[in-house]
């Protein structure tokens, strides 16, 4: 397991009782019963990511239009540096990208997970 911040730990609680309408459908409509499991708002050094899956090194991140400042962008810049640093893949998903193609959403999802096992040497059966 990541190593992560402990006093991220109440707003990552915090974050999962008050999850988006995108972040919802997608832990509910797929994420949930996924066959590999996913944390959601999951503390990871001193960030807090939507949804990470440990086995495939994964995150996955639902960007709002907070990401699109200038301030967000950087933010995330930064993040995604230090998550790739420590072996982890990010996958970026806009919002509307939820609501208009969700089914192309899980079904890369499906893809990027499938092949990060793969390179892992890691076997599931599906």
């Amino acid at each position: 397991m990541k190593e992560y911040n402990q006093e991220n730990v109440a707003k990552a609680r915090k974050l999962r009782k008050d999850m988006t309408p995108w972040e919802r459908k997608l832990w509910y409509d797929f994420l949930r019963s996924y066959p590999v499991r996913f944390y959601r708002q999951k503390a990871l050094g001193n960030y807090i990511v939507d949804f990470y899956a440990a086995k495939a090194g994964l995150v996955i991140e639902l960007d709002g239009g907070g990401h699109f400042t200038p301030d967000g962008e950087r933010y995330d810049r930064e993040r995604t540096r230090w998550l790739e640093a420590m072996g982890v893949m990010v996958f970026r998903v806009i919002n509307p990208d939820v609501d208009r193609n969700f089914l192309g959403v899980c079904e890369e999802i499906d893809r990027i997970i499938r092949q990060r096992l793969r390179e892992r040497g890691i076997e599931i059966e599906f």
